[in-house]
């Protein structure tokens, strides 16, 4: 009765006019991004938070969240027509979508990838509602080794979920961390790494490192890349599923929401994890796999509802207990920050409006995407075809109008800049940027959680040891990346990835 109760609330929240608009925007816009290779949800939810300033808090983080999942939505069209991802959680899509596309079946495989992604979405949305108040009240109990704690977990988790070498990932976790600590130090005053640069005194911002390194390099990578957009067809017939196809489907969406939905909330996991791993799972368990990448409806299905679910259960653990799992979720976090909002379990009871309300926009939001994505396919298709060299422009201007607005200061476009170049060298070098983003926004937060649990522990180092719970996570920790190490799950690993690629 309580759930209902909150749930109510955050419909009363969610159904405002205002709140619809801005998750209509969201929605659209998330789309929009989706279907456009070239720019993903990171870059666009980064290039937005200046503007969410001026936004009233509910109605900011249901436009961005609404940005995340729709982009999921919009991903998979250009997957089935294009052969070319506009999000990474769609890449998988392409392998079978785009052969039901050209076997004059694209109808189906967007029925089927839209309305797997709803129902993943309302499944993923009810379990957010459902976990989130024992979550909470058990977070509550966390002290500051508990949730410095449960960050080192986190970033061991992101390491280990990311693509390309592992020695790498943990890299770019300690290079997040350490650029997360330029700025004045709190305790002491004192000016750490900022060089004379005055500008570098309140630290770097998230959302020049975030548009440097996701934006403006992607922009970069993508004006390198030689291959040719071929669209399969201009118009797309027949937007519903056959009996036949229908039953192929339901048990593969079944499986690819419980997968996304338990995947998501783990660190580093979220929608992209989660659609890699349920097409292999629908591979293998498939009575006919060598269907696979030739136009199994299977393989659009089980992704499709995975990387949704996914991305709605990532919400769990940044909403309870602050820390993002994702880079969308970091931003998300920031966002929070922005409207002097502190994220964990505290928001629950101090703004349940804006937890509940962010909730259940989920839900109308996702409602929206289907209602919107299919009869506006012509729309999408016909954006399909505007070449990229007019599209990144366009982007560009963006993305430094974003940069300039932050502080009305050129500095920010500049770092902007150079974060570009360091973003396209890790591109270059296989390293993957996600960790160091996660790295950046949990730095500050895990270094204040250190400095409280020693003060606290008159400078004993042992109470991350002798604290049950922060042991526990601790231990946790250290089996993860021992149990990754191990050469064959290194190798399955690889192998996972080199499947992606």
């Amino acid at each position: 009765m309580e759930l209902l109760s909150h749930l109510a609330t955050g419909f009363g929240v969610a159904l405002t006019p205002v709140n619809l608009f801005y998750a209509f925007a969201g929605a659209i816009l998330g789309t929009l991004i989706g279907v456009l290779p070239g720019i993903g949800p990171v870059a666009t939810i980064a290039m937005l938070l200046p503007t969410t300033y001026a936004l009233p808090p509910v109605s900011a983080l249901i436009m961005l969240a609404g940005i995340y999942y729709g982009a999921q939505y919009g991903g998979s069209t250009t997957s089935i027509l294009l052969n070319m991802p506009g999000e990474t959680s769609s890449a998988v899509t392409c392998l079978d979508g785009y052969q039901m596309a050209r076997k004059g079946q694209a109808g189906a495989a967007l029925a089927i990838a839209a309305l797997g992604s709803f129902f993943a979405g309302t499944v993923g949305t009810v379990m957010v509602a459902t976990v989130a108040i024992p979550l909470s009240e058990f977070a509550l109990k966390f002290g500051p080794a508990e949730y410095f704690a449960l960050m080192v977990l986190g970033l061991i988790g992101s390491s280990v979920l990311a693509r390309g070498s592992l020695l790498k990932a943990i890299g770019m976790i300690v290079l997040g961390l350490l650029l997360g600590i330029v700025g004045t130090d709190v305790n002491s005053g004192l000016q750490r790494y900022t060089f004379g640069v005055p500008e570098l005194s309140d630290g770097i911002g998230f959302v020049t490192v975030a548009m440097g390194l996701f934006g403006f390099a992607e922009i970069i990578t993508n004006l390198e890349s030689t291959e040719k957009r071929v669209l399969v067809t201009n118009k797309v017939k027949g937007l519903w599923l056959t009996k036949d196809q229908f039953m192929q489907a339901w048990p593969a969406v079944l499986r690819g929401t419980g997968l996304g939905s338990i995947l998501g909330i783990l660190p580093g996991g979220g929608a992209m994890l989660s659609s890699f791993a349920s097409y292999t799972i629908e591979k293998k368990i498939s009575k006919t796999p060598e269907m696979f990448g030739k136009g199994a409806i299977q393989g659009v299905a089980g992704p499709e509802a995975a990387n949704n679910a996914g991305a709605q259960t990532s919400f769990i653990p940044m909403l309870t207990l602050g820390i993002p799992t994702t880079p969308v979720m970091a931003l998300m976090v920031a966002a929070m920050m922005i409207h002097n909002i502190q994220p964990g379990p505290q928001v629950m009871t101090a703004n349940p409006k804006l937890f509940w309300g962010l909730i259940a926009s989920m839900w109308v939001g996702n409602l929206m995407l289907v209602i919107l994505n299919l009869p506006l396919i012509g729309i999408w298709i016909k954006l399909l075809t505007v070449p990229y060299r007019f599209l990144f422009p366009a982007i560009m201007v963006f993305c430094t109008i974003g940069l300039y607005t932050l502080n009305n200061n050129p500095f920010d476009v500049y770092m902007g800049a150079i974060f570009a170049l360091v973003g396209y060298a890790f591109y270059k070098l296989g390293c993957e940027p996600a960790p160091l983003l996660l790295g950046f926004i949990l730095g500050p937060m895990m270094e204040e959680n250190l400095r409280r649990a020693l003060l606290l522990s008159r400078g004993d180092w042992s109470t991350f040891l002798t604290r049950p719970l922060s042991a526990g996570l601790l231990v946790a920790a250290a089996l993860m990346v021992v149990v990754v190490m191990l050469p064959s799950i290194k190798n399955k690993r690889e192998e996972a990835f080199q499947d992606a690629d």
